[in-house]
């Protein structure tokens, strides 16, 4: 059996099983954070340890000798041992050829934490980098780095005893922004002329996964835009839907555009709402199999139901369409979705790191792998850069056109 766990304080004494596309970087800190770091999380019995066969220690030992002769012989500076061994770790990794079996540091690790719990210790601004490799902050009305005096378009330079440089990854300073609750952050910005300096108190940040309201061109559809399957999507769904039957929705609109997963078990909670019965289907390395299965109470199973996807549509968010396309529950518009379909444990260690590793494969309700392929939509319409830029949207309008 499977059992959903949490991320958070005990995540270094779990084995956690994820389904996720890999990360092209965080974009937010606040309460926008722009993923695409998808993932779908169960409990494994899987163990750990295993005993070391004769090669594993020659092999070992080989590595021991290649490692002291390198250190010992080095004309230049020696790398710091931390990097040596990253660096080793991500090598090894990198021969099992699986774009999903991967090497996370102490940062990436930490937000990605972050992310799936909903909420994390921070300053409240969109962090962005510039072409020009500067760091550019845009507070969020009403939150810590406004309170403080930070305003949009400030240039950060340092934090703490950090100096930024246009090559430092925005992982790690979103990292140094985040933190406990209630803890102080000392920033340097520059503005215009003026260099500025900021201390300011982290607060709890929340990141909502799902908004919703009635659509004004269709006062009897419901729109419900789901952006990552977090710990709050199950709970927040519910609410979406309640409240957007208590307005007079009849029908309903799902958005899955850009979900680059998240939660698995999350991603079946979902599902239940519109479909019954299996929802996936989880193939193992020993041929086994194992199934999951809705809900026995869904709360818009009665309600005609559209939903959008494209290209950005991964992982846990292609099982949710994938189940309601298989059961002919609603019709699929939009563009191909990514195409992602198999499913990794996460193995934390014990620096805060992690390693992903690829386990099992799922399959759609009727037996469908999407690897490389993604879910074709029943209705193929695309929305243009042109249509973004113009504030237009021809998906959404084509769902509320299809009845």
């Amino acid at each position: 059996s499977c059992v959903l766990e949490s991320f958070g304080s005990e995540r270094s004494t779990k084995l956690m099983r994820l389904s996720f596309r890999r990360m092209a970087g965080f974009l937010f800190i606040g309460l926008l954070i722009e993923l695409s770091f998808a993932a779908g999380l169960l409990l494994s019995p899987q163990l750990l340890g295993r005993p070391q066969t004769r090669a594993a220690v020659a092999q070992r030992t080989l590595f021991d000798e290649a490692w002291a002769l390198a250190e010992s012989q080095f004309f230049g500076t020696v790398p710091a041992e931390q990097a040596r061994t990253y660096a080793a770790i991500h090598g090894m990794i990198g021969t099992y050829n699986d774009p999903y079996t991967i090497f996370a540091e102490p940062p990436a690790t930490e937000l990605q934490d972050q992310q799936l719990s909903g909420k994390f210790g921070g300053i409240g601004a969109n962090v962005r980098r510039e072409a020009d490799g500067r760091i550019i902050l845009s507070p969020f009305a009403d939150q810590a780095a406004a309170k403080a005096g930070v305003e949009e378009g400030d240039v950060l330079i340092k934090v703490d005893a950090n100096i930024i440089s246009a090559t430092t990854p925005l992982n790690d300073i979103l990292a140094w922004l985040r933190g406990d609750v209630g803890t102080p952050v000392a920033l340097e910005i520059t503005r215009g002329t003026q260099q500025l300096a900021f201390t300011i108190t982290r607060a709890e940040i929340n990141t909502p996964s799902v908004t919703w309201r009635m659509l004004s061109e269709a006062p009897d559809t419901g729109y419900i835009d789901v952006t990552i399957f977090s710990q709050t999507t199950s709970d927040e769904t519910l609410k979406a839907i309640d409240d957007l039957r208590q307005h007079g929705a009849q029908r309903l609109i799902l958005d899955l555009r850009d979900n680059g997963g998240g939660l698995f078990n999350a991603a079946i909670d979902v599902a239940s709402q519109f479909v019954e019965g299996t929802i996936a289907i989880e193939t193992h390395r020993d041929q086994t199999e194992s199934s999951f299965a809705a809900q026995s109470i869904g709360t818009a199973r009665d309600l005609p139901l559209v939903v959008l996807v494209n290209h950005g549509t991964a992982s846990a968010a292609e099982i949710v369409a994938g189940a309601i396309q298989a059961k002919r529950r609603g019709a699929l518009i939009g563009d191909q979705t990514y195409g992602k379909g198999s499913v990794q444990n996460i193995l934390p260690l014990s620096d805060g790191s992690s390693l992903h590793v690829t386990i099992a494969e799922w399959l759609t309700p009727n037996r469908i792998q999407i690897t490389g392929k993604g879910l074709t939509p029943d209705v193929v319409i695309a929305r243009t850069p042109e249509d973004v830029q113009a504030n237009r949207d021809p998906q959404l309008d084509r769902a509320v056109d299809y009845r």
